[in-house]
């Protein structure tokens, strides 16, 4: 876990009375075979005798998408470029994964449903959906949008300081 997650938690488990080496060793167990780096939502319910439940969520669907299309950030501009692509059978499997989630557990939510939910999403980030993904076309198109936000970067850098297009 990043060293902000911790120090956010234990200052939380401060304010509310739980004794904190008791949630450091319970929220390390818990989180020491996760790997670094995967945000993950972690809601902590405390109950009036100061005892605790420590829920940890699977990674957020923004998350998996990126990580299916190998990029790091989305679509600067949503629905003016393609961040990047993945195909409907990874949007399937990350649909059986979040369909664990307790808010789709919560609506009986479909699989269909999730599956339309994760389309909505990668369409925000700027991801397409595609039905066959070839490995090296798309590693053609990752280096050119590298290749163009680089460019992108560039011109920024060179304008004026003072010039707002």
């Amino acid at each position: 876990m990043p060293k902000e997650h911790r120090r956010n938690d234990t200052q939380y488990s401060r304010k509310r009375g739980i004794p904190i080496g008791v949630f450091c060793k319970d929220f390390n167990e818990r989180t020491k075979d996760l790997k670094e780096g995967i945000p993950l939502p972690i809601k902590i319910y405390v109950k009036p005798d100061r005892t605790y439940d420590l829920k940890i969520g699977q990674p957020t669907v923004s998350y998996f998408l990126k990580q299916a299309a190998g990029i790091e950030k989305g679509a600067s501009k949503t629905g003016h470029e393609i961040a990047g692509m993945v195909s409907l059978r990874a949007v399937y499997e990350i649909a059986q994964v979040k369909a664990q989630d307790e808010c789709f557990r919560v609506q009986d939510a479909s699989l269909q449903t999730v599956v339309k939910s994760i389309i909505g999403s990668a369409k925000s980030l700027g991801i397409q959906i595609v039905n066959d993904l070839s490995p090296q076309e798309y590693g053609e198109f990752l280096q050119e949008r590298e290749e163009r936000l680089k460019e992108e970067a560039a011109s920024i850098a060179e304008e004026p300081a003072g010039k707002k297009t």
